[in-house]
């Protein structure tokens, strides 16, 4: 009997995968009702954080009634930087306003699905979406991923791109780097390729080097065999 493949035993659990309560706060919107109840709320970016469980940057706002709130910051924020939330903010960068309130084309992160669920689209760094039409009970926006989602107009969006976009283009450079990080996100590290192991331990084991069937595996394949591309519509290089 060969070993059991890595998405086997990610699907049983335990301390190599769970993830560590390591961060500094959860990153979302305040009360959603206040948000209604009040056009207009001022505050000031106070801090800037370095959070180990995100990879965008975390902001701490203080708003002028003396409430807190942690949230993602955006690409060009600066500590002392007025920011505002509501209805009847202004159309600049780190403002949170009402996806129905911001224009066509407009950038915007960290989106809600549903009115008042805190944020939880396009949250990562350099991530944004594209306001691309509106209607009466729909806002289309184009997510990172490039599919277009239809979403409430009264959830809300903060303007702009969301920080430290260019966290991928330093080079790890050492192995050591590497396996700190993913220590950090609690990921398997390193992980060995399947078409590198032999035929007992892996479907694209043996064969001198390549899968030696096709990649494309279905959704309702055994365990032991759903490895590659699952339920894949398509593969190959894209055309132009």
């Amino acid at each position: 009997m060969g070993k059991r493949l890595i998405s086997q035993r990610r699907g049983r659990g335990g301390p190599v995968w769970t993830a560590t309560k390591n961060g500094v706060a959860p990153a979302k919107y305040s009360d959603y009702n206040k948000f209604l109840n009040t056009p207009l709320i001022k505050g000031e970016v106070m801090e800037l954080i370095n959070d180990p469980a995100r990879s965008g940057v975390l902001i701490k706002i203080e708003f002028h009634d003396g409430t807190q709130e942690y949230s993602i910051g955006a690409e060009g924020l600066f500590v002392g930087q007025k920011v505002q939330c509501g209805v009847e903010a202004d159309l600049e960068i780190g403002n949170v306003k009402t996806l129905k309130s911001c224009v066509e084309g407009c950038p915007v992160f960290n989106i809600e699905k549903t009115p008042g669920d805190g944020g939880s689209l396009a949250r990562t760094s350099g991530a944004y979406g594209l306001i691309v039409t509106k209607d009466k009970k729909t806002v289309y926006v184009k997510m990172p991923s490039g599919k277009v989602m239809e979403i409430n107009p009264a959830c809300r969006a903060t303007v702009g791109c969301s920080g430290a976009g260019g966290r991928k283009e330093k080079p790890f450079v050492k192995a050591g780097k590497k396996s700190i990080a993913m220590r950090a996100r609690h990921k398997k590290y390193p992980s060995v390729r399947g078409i590198a192991m032999n035929a007992k331990d892996h479907p694209f084991g043996g064969s001198n080097h390549h899968p030696g069937k096709s990649k494309s595996t279905s959704r309702h394949a055994a365990a032991g065999r759903k490895v590659g591309d699952i339920a894949s519509s398509r593969t190959g290089r894209r055309k132009k």
